[in-house]
């Protein structure tokens, strides 16, 4: 497991009316840290001819984050076979876990967009 971690300062955007972080928020970042783990993930890998796209989302809101704190988004790949991937996250204000979720992800052909087998080198690359 290739644990990848985020330091993130919550913002007035970010922010709605019952003066905690929105639900869309969450969704947004853990689409911001999967790209950015998939870049360090594949910074050395050549001809990436795919793309993920997300078939579903499960997630556990345990408890609220508000303005000014810093929250410390986690996550991590597991299980992948197939077409799919699952990627686990979880956000933390301290030690408490705010948000538990966890993302299926479909490998699909970058022109074609059709779903693509996922290759051992890929494996490779999310797995190490």
């Amino acid at each position: 497991m290739s644990l990848f971690e985020q330091k993130h300062l919550v913002t007035p955007e970010e922010i709605d009316e019952y003066n905690h972080v929105n639900n869309v928020v969450y969704v947004q970042w853990m689409q911001n840290i999967s790209d950015a783990h998939w870049k360090e993930l594949s910074k050395n890998a050549s001809n990436i001819d795919y793309v993920w796209f997300v078939i579903r989302h499960e997630i556990a809101y345990k408890n609220q984050a508000i303005l000014g704190d810093e929250v410390i988004l986690r996550t991590w790949v597991g299980k992948t076979e197939g077409i799919k991937s699952i990627r686990h996250f979880e956000f933390y204000r301290d030690k408490t876990l705010l948000v538990k979720s966890q993302t299926t992800f479909c490998l699909l052909d970058a022109k074609t967009r059709k779903p693509k087998r996922i290759t051992k080198e890929v494996t490779n690359l999310l797995l190490p």
